[in-house]
């Protein structure tokens, strides 16, 4: 298997280090709502600070279509950060430049320093060479810490390793081990719990699993597709029509592989996904026209934790309903609660079930969450990522 160059191989010590992290976080009213994945960039900080380096920090912020946007400042993330290092951030105006550079070159050992949102340049995701040259200029090293962005191939992420030396930082090392060895050698009976929208997002990933899992639990909008392509009327759920020869495709290889697949058989509906709507519970195939399947059922909690019994090896992506809605979450509000229950390693695959998590203050209840949605389930999917490309040994 191969193996990423870890930061701890570079000398680091006096020098600049270029350290791209993933601060792509949710800001209202200029308040960080989660800070989920600025803590998680904090171990490979503080060692760059403790050996002695001036660390300068860049990441992205959100779609500002490569113009700056006040909304996506990343001013308000330099201030959380402060706080969780307990020392002073300078936060710099832009992320390229001469007046940047000259005030990156003042920066003493120890100190750190945030750039202005990289997507303020439409040059990044463009993976610009002229950008990806400006960027490095500020640093005389380059570590990649931004795993959430490791399938994109961004001047920040995949052009400035052609022109520093690079490694691998903390977060990278540790979601890679993690994940990759879920996949080659997962404690037996393994469940996944698969939730999202669109099918044809996880394709590859989805047949990856059936190679590997005793059982695969399928809730959210996903589960929509999969019982309106088996002929269940869904009234006017979210579904994923391109979807419906896939899901049943994946349903007769989990037959031939003797996977127990399990499907909600009753859901939480309302006529539309808003606070205060009435709702109520209905069998699978009593939906009428105007509902919408917004969360699982009681009965279907009830046969996922039948399904969860014994399981050594848990592994989920996608909520079972509508969660940004409290009344929705009461599926995956058990569901978390369940697993934190069981003696299993429990993996959370990023994105918005490691929102949801969070949210409800469960975070340090699993064994592992990942700090990328898309870029997990593209490594899980047996997929090589961009980012990660040049930092192989």
């Amino acid at each position: 298997m191969k193996q990423l160059k870890p930061l701890e191989d570079l000398i680091v010590r006096g020098k600049r280090v270029f350290l791209r992290v993933d601060f792509n976080v949710p800001i209202d009213n200029g308040k960080v709502g989660d800070e989920l994945r600025i803590a998680a960039a904090i171990p490979t900080i503080n060692y760059l600070i403790r050996q002695g380096a001036i660390v300068i920090l860049a990441s992205h912020l959100g779609r500002p279509d490569g113009k700056p946007t006040e909304k996506y400042s990343l001013e308000p993330v330099a201030i959380v950060l402060s706080e969780l290092l307990k020392r002073e951030v300078f936060f710099m105006h832009d992320c390229v430049g001469e007046k940047v550079k000259a005030k990156v070159m003042e920066l003493k050992p120890g100190q750190v320093a945030l750039l202005e949102n990289l997507r303020f340049h439409a040059e990044e995701e463009e993976n610009d060479q002229q950008f990806a040259k400006e960027l490095a200029s500020l640093g005389e090293v380059y570590i990649n810490d931004a795993f959430a962005v490791a399938h994109r191939g961004h001047a920040s992420v995949v052009g400035i390793p052609k022109y520093l030396p690079h490694a691998a930082g903390k977060l990278i090392q540790g979601e890679v081990a993690r994940l990759t060895g879920l996949l080659t050698t997962p404690a037996h009976p393994f469940v996944a719990i698969i939730g999202g929208a669109k099918i044809s997002d996880k394709i590859d990933f989805m047949h990856s699993l059936l190679e590997k899992v005793d059982t695969l639990i399928i809730g959210g909008a996903m589960a929509n597709t999969f019982l309106a392509a088996q002929g269940h009327a869904m009234g006017k759920s979210v579904l994923d029509k391109a979807g419906f020869e896939i899901a049943m495709e994946i349903m007769k290889i989990a037959e031939r592989k003797h996977i127990h697949v399990v499907l909600p058989v009753d859901v939480v509906v309302a006529n539309k996904p808003e606070a205060g709507e009435k709702s109520r519970t209905v069998m699978v195939g009593q939906l009428d026209e105007n509902d919408m399947a917004l969360d699982v059922g009681p009965m279907t909690s009830t046969s996922i934790n039948a399904a969860l019994h014994g399981a050594k090896t848990i592994f989920w992506n996608g909520t079972l309903g509508f969660t940004e809605v409290k009344a929705f979450s009461s599926g995956s509000l058990h569901l978390a609660k369940q697993i934190a229950s069981m003696k299993a390693l429990s993996v959370i695959g990023g994105g918005d079930t490691a929102g949801f998590v969070d949210g409800i203050g469960m975070h340090d209840d699993f064994g592992f969450i990942s700090t990328g949605g898309g870029a997990a389930l593209e490594l899980l999917a047996g997929k090589e990522l961009a980012a990660l490309k040049p930092l192989y040994k």
